[in-house]
């Protein structure tokens, strides 16, 4: 790594992501790294030029408060401690100030301001030829944006040494199968598996109304899926993995408590025979997109909405049918277009529709109708752990409306949620 680097050391700070943040926005790479970090592993790390110290609500673990290494303050790097004073570095008691933190980066640890997405991928590419060598890599491609920068990352750097494999569980958004085929298949040139495997899923999922039950049987019939592809390709000894920071953050830290469970996290199996390729492990949510954008993935790849693992899956609530499936699909397809039309799907933060499992009494061709109702969600969040409600002109809902009901078989009624987060979750299911 060439870039000049900054180390946060986590002693129970709930602001490390927001401070690290702040400092990459200043041109300069950090990287967050558990207060118990040894003084070898600190200097191992490429071109550290300072450490901070930042202390928080989740100091005291078990009863006692967590420390660093004192031989750390030895190394002869600029130290900043905030929120826990030492007398051996600079000491702050709140995140400084943008000012401030531009002093200390550059008068006192005289970093440089070499952080951008061209370097990030340029040394990304050397450390992944360095770890790979000859070998070959397999990615299972959803299309979502952290697997789809992976994938355009390794295809630049090691080309037909990657294997990618796309499922299609049928539980895809409008095209997007083959949205993902045309971009890496042709575009990209990729070495890409493409696998429908629509009837398998819809079969398994016959019947079944519960979420979680949904949700298991999705994700597991995936994994097996995916096994089977890998069982008939040779040589593959490195698995690609879009995980990225904010995974490792609700996945849990040593002073943070978990939010959810990540799988490219802490679920894979301990006998895992492949070793792991994860290039964006460092990288924030809009980072990813900014390196996707500089890699040459097109906008609706690199800026396409938060995507639940299950898909439309739990966007058609209850047991799943085919055509209801369909009509969550076309809705949700005419939402997005009109949201693009409308300047919307830059401003809005997650947007979508879903069908229950009900009917309701309507008229069409002047004859009674009884057909489902499309309800839409439209957010805005910082973190999803809260959510407001988008206000969206009443001119564009009533032509998504018109267009649902004139082009959507099945459906004769449209809905708005006005519920925020809490007390809804911005998923329904």
């Amino acid at each position: 790594m060439k870039q000049d680097m900054i180390v946060i050391l986590d002693l129970g700070s709930t602001e490390n992501t927001v401070l690290a943040r702040a400092i990459r926005e200043q041109g300069v790479y950090s990287e967050i790294h558990p207060h118990d970090i040894t003084c070898e592993k600190l200097k191992s790390l490429p071109n550290v030029k300072g450490v901070i110290l930042y202390g928080g609500e989740n100091r005291i673990v078990d009863g006692t408060a967590v420390e660093v290494d004192p031989a750390i303050y030895d190394l002869g790097l600029p130290v900043m401690a905030i929120d826990h004073p030492t007398a051996k570095c600079e000491n702050l008691a709140a995140m400084p100030s943008a000012d401030a933190l531009k002093t200390w980066l550059f008068d006192v640890c005289k970093a440089e301001a070499n952080w951008n997405m061209k370097n990030f991928i340029a040394d990304q590419i050397e450390l992944i030829r360095e770890q790979v060598g000859e070998g070959k890599v397999l990615l299972a491609l959803s299309g979502g944006v952290d697997s789809s920068v992976v994938a355009a990352l390794l295809v630049k750097a090691i080309g037909k040494q990657l294997v990618c494999v796309h499922v299609n569980h049928g539980l895809m958004r409008k095209n997007e199968s083959e949205m993902v085929c045309d971009v890496f298949g042709k575009y990209l040139g990729a070495n890409l598996v493409y696998v429908d495997a629509t009837d398998r899923f819809l079969t398994k999922l016959e019947n079944v109304a519960d979420p979680e039950e949904k949700r298991k049987i999705i994700g597991g019939e995936f994994i097996r899926v995916f096994e089977e592809e890998a069982r008939k390709l040779e040589g593959i000894e490195f698995l690609g993995q879009g995980t990225i920071y904010p995974d490792i953050v609700e996945s849990g830290t040593k002073t943070a408590k978990v939010v959810k469970s990540h799988h490219n996290v802490g679920g894979l199996p301990p006998d895992l025979q492949f070793k792991l390729v994860e290039p964006l492990l460092q990288l924030f949510k809009d980072e990813v997109r900014a390196c996707g954008v500089e890699l040459g993935l097109p906008a609706e790849m690199v800026y396409r909405q938060p995507f639940p693992g299950p898909g439309l899956g739990v966007r058609c609530l209850g047991a799943i049918t085919r055509d209801r499936l369909e009509a969550v699909r076309e809705s949700d397809a005419i939402l997005r277009e009109e949201f693009a039309n409308a300047g919307l799907d830059k401003k809005v933060w997650q947007y979508f529709t879903l069908i229950p499992d009900f009917r309701s009494v309507g008229v069409k061709n002047n004859a009674r109708a009884f057909e489902w109702p499309v309800i839409i969600r439209a957010v805005n969040t910082i973190d999803a752990m809260t959510a407001e409600i988008e206000e969206i002109p009443w001119n564009v809902l009533k032509k998504i409306t018109d267009r649902i009901l004139a082009e959507v078989k099945g459906v004769n009624r449209v809905c708005y949620d006005l519920s925020p987060k809490p007390c809804a979750t911005i998923e329904w299911e």
